[in-house]
């Protein structure tokens, strides 16, 4: 009788200490990345077509350290069609390399810039002026990877 109770009171001790540790193990450090700015413009292609283009910065204001940070843009009110006298752009297509921008690294706490062409065309109709930059364009990080 006197050995089981020590082996239960044994076997509390390290369940406790168990449960201690466990408890006092670190906080998994987290990557977290910000657009701190983002700004885009209107540029004529040729005579009757224009395109908007996008240029900014990201800031990682996470714990660790990232790689491999693609970066697009998105005209939200856009239409899918393709049609003359609107803004337009494709939502459903993948996006072609001049459309996005991929940052190599960003250290915890650094930031970079970015820059893609093409987030919305348009085609004017004949005798038109230049277009009103639409509304609803957002720059968005598509993904990234954490080094370890």
């Amino acid at each position: 009788m006197k050995t089981l109770s020590r082996f239960f009171l044994l076997v509390c001790c390290l369940s406790i200490a168990i449960v201690c540790l466990v408890s006092c193990e670190k906080e998994k450090k987290q990557a977290k990345l910000i657009i701190t700015e983002q700004e885009f413009t209107l540029r004529q292609d040729t005579e009757n077509t224009f395109t908007i283009d996008a240029k900014g910065e990201i800031r990682n204001v996470g714990d660790v350290d990232v790689k491999r940070v693609v970066v697009t843009g998105y005209c939200r009110s856009c239409t899918g069609l393709w049609g003359v006298g609107q803004w337009q752009t494709s939502p459903d297509i993948d996006k072609m390399p001049q459309q996005m921008d991929t940052i190599s690294y960003i250290p915890a706490g650094g930031k970079e810039s970015f820059s893609f062409t093409e987030v919305a065309d348009y085609l004017l109709v004949a005798g038109q002026k230049t277009p009103e930059m639409p509304e609803e364009l957002e720059v968005v990080i598509e993904s990234f990877e954490t080094v370890e």
